[in-house]
C-alpha cells in the first residue's frame, strides 16, 4: 500500500478540514494485519469527517532495533518502541484528536500518549490467546520470568487506559475479561469484512455450482490460501491430495512458499495480493475451500471464502469457529490429518445437495457477520465516538 497516498493532503476546504477528526492509525504489519489495514484504509477514504494519519508498524525495518539483543527478537518490544518513535514524529506535526492502535502488539510504550488522546486498541487475540496457538509460529508461550510478568501488566494498564477496545472474535474478548480484568462493557467485537459486492460472484458462481452437482465426471476445483504454507497445514493437503483426491479433483495453491512447484493436477500461485481480480478469479472457480490450518486467530481468508460462497474444510483452532459452523457452512476435522482431509473432500465431492446448500449457508453467514461496509463503520463510529 502507497503511505504517502494515503497521507496525501486533502482537498478540502479550510472550514471542512476543521470540522474533521484527526486520527491516528497505528497499524500492525504482520500476517492477515496488513489486508485488515487495506480493508480499513479504503473504507476510511468513504468518511469525509475523518483526516487520517497512517501509521504502519513494519516487522523489519532498517533501525538500531535490528541489531539490539533482547529487543530485535522480541516483536512487542520492538513494535511497540517503532510505534512510540511513529508516535512522537505524527504529534510534532498535527494534533491528533484520536488514536486507534492494532494491535496491542504496539502499545506497550504508548501509555503516555493514551493519557492525552483518547484510544481505541484493536486486537485480533489476546496474548494468553496466541500462547495457545503460537507454537504454529515459532511463538514460545510465556513462562514466569520477569519479562513475562512485566509485559502481563503492562498490558493490564494499556487495556486499563483504553477509552476503548475492540476485537475481532469473541474469543478475543472473552480472554480480555477473564485474563486480564477488563469489564465487558468496555469491549465491542467487530469482526474485519469483506467487500462483499467485490466477492459477490452471483449468478455465475450459482450456476457453476449447479453444472458440478449435475456432472458427476467433472473434476472438484479445491482451492488453499495461505502465505505460511507450512503453519496453514498446506503439508497435509498435499498429502491428502497425491494420495487419495488427485483423480478427482484438481487444486490450486495460493501462497508464498518458494519451494512449490506445479505437478499433475496442482497449480501454485505467489504474489497474489490481497483483493486483487486474479485471486478472487481463483475463489470465483473453485468449488471447495481446504484450509486445514495448524494456528491462526480468525483468518481473513476464510470469510473471503465465505463471501465467494464456498464451503470451507478446516480446524477448530483459535476463533475459527466463530467463521465456520460445522455442517452448516463447512465441515470441521482435527489438524495435522491428511486422512480427514480426503474423508472431507469425498464427504462433499458424494453430497451435492450438501455443497450448494454450505455454499448459500456461508454467503448468508459473510453477509451477517463480514460486511467490510459495515464493520469498518462500526470500528470507525467508535473511534470518532472517544474524542473528547
Amino acid at each position: 500500500m502507497n503511505m504517502e497516498a494515503e497521507n496525501k493532503p486533502s482537498n478540502l476546504s479550510g472550514s471542512a478540514k476543521s470540522s474533521q477528526i484527526s486520527i491516528g492509525f497505528v497499524m500492525e504489519q504482520a500476517l492477515g494485519h496488513v489486508t485488515h489495514h487495506k480493508n480499513l484504509a479504503r473504507w476510511t477514504e468513504e468518511d469525509a469527517t475523518i483526516c487520517p494519519h497512517w501509521l504502519p508498524i513494519s516487522e523489519v525495518a532498517p533501525d538500531a532495533l535490528e541489531k539490539i539483543p533482547g529487543i530485535k527478537n522480541n516483536w512487542s518490544l520492538k513494535a511497540s518502541l517503532r510505534a512510540r518513535a511513529a508516535l512522537m514524529e505524527a504529534e510534532r506535526k498535527e494534533k491528533l484528536d484520536a488514536l486507534f492502535i492494532h494491535t496491542q502488539t504496539c502499545s506497550l510504550f504508548s501509555l503516555p500518549f493514551m493519557r492525552r488522546i483518547p484510544t481505541v486498541i484493536s486486537l485480533d487475540a489476546t496474548p494468553l490467546n496466541y500462547d495457545t496457538v503460537g507454537a504454529e509460529y515459532g511463538h514460545l508461550a510465556g513462562n514466569d520470568s520477569w519479562l513475562d510478568r512485566r509485559k502481563m501488566s503492562w498490558y493490564k494498564s494499556v487495556f486499563s487506559e483504553a477509552a476503548a477496545i475492540t476485537t475481532w472474535c469473541k474469543w478475543a474478548k472473552d480472554s480480555l475479561v477473564n485474563d486480564y480484568g477488563v469489564s465487558a462493557e468496555k469491549i465491542s467485537v467487530i469482526p474485519p469484512g469483506v467487500d462483499l459486492e467485490r466477492w459477490d460472484f452471483g449468478e455465475g458462481k450459482a450456476e457453476r455450482l449447479q453444472t458440478s452437482a449435475q456432472s458427476p465426471n467433472a473434476p472438484l476445483k479445491l482451492l488453499f490460501v495461505g502465505g505460511d504454507f507450512s503453519r496453514k497445514g498446506g503439508e497435509y493437503l498435499l498429502e491428502a491430495f497425491r494420495n487419495e483426491l488427485s483423480g478427482s479433483c484438481t487444486l490450486d495453491l495460493v501462497t508464498k512458499d518458494e519451494t512449490l512447484k506445479d505437478e499433475a493436477g496442482i497449480k501454485v500461485y505467489r504474489g497474489l495480493t490481497a483483493n486483487s481480480a486474479p485471486l478472487r478469479d481463483l475463489y470465483a472457480s473453485a468449488d471447495l475451500f481446504v484450509f486445514p490450518t495448524l494456528g491462526d486467530c480468525l483468518p481473513i481468508a476464510v470469510m473471503e471464502a465465505m463471501a465467494a460462497g464456498l464451503p470451507v474444510i478446516t480446524t477448530d483452532v483459535g476463533a475459527l469457529s466463530e467463521e465456520v459452523e460445522a455442517g452448516v457452512n463447512g465441515l470441521v476435522i482435527p489438524p495435522r490429518d491428511a486422512k480427514a482431509i480426503s474423508y472431507a473432500v469425498q464427504t462433499l465431492a458424494n453430497d451435492k445437495a450438501l455443497r450448494v446448500s454450505m455454499s448459500s449457508e456461508s454467503r448468508r453467514l459473510a453477509t451477517e457477520r463480514f460486511s467490510a461496509k459495515r464493520n469498518y463503520g462500526m470500528i470507525l463510529d467508535l473511534v470518532k465516538g472517544v474524542k473528547r
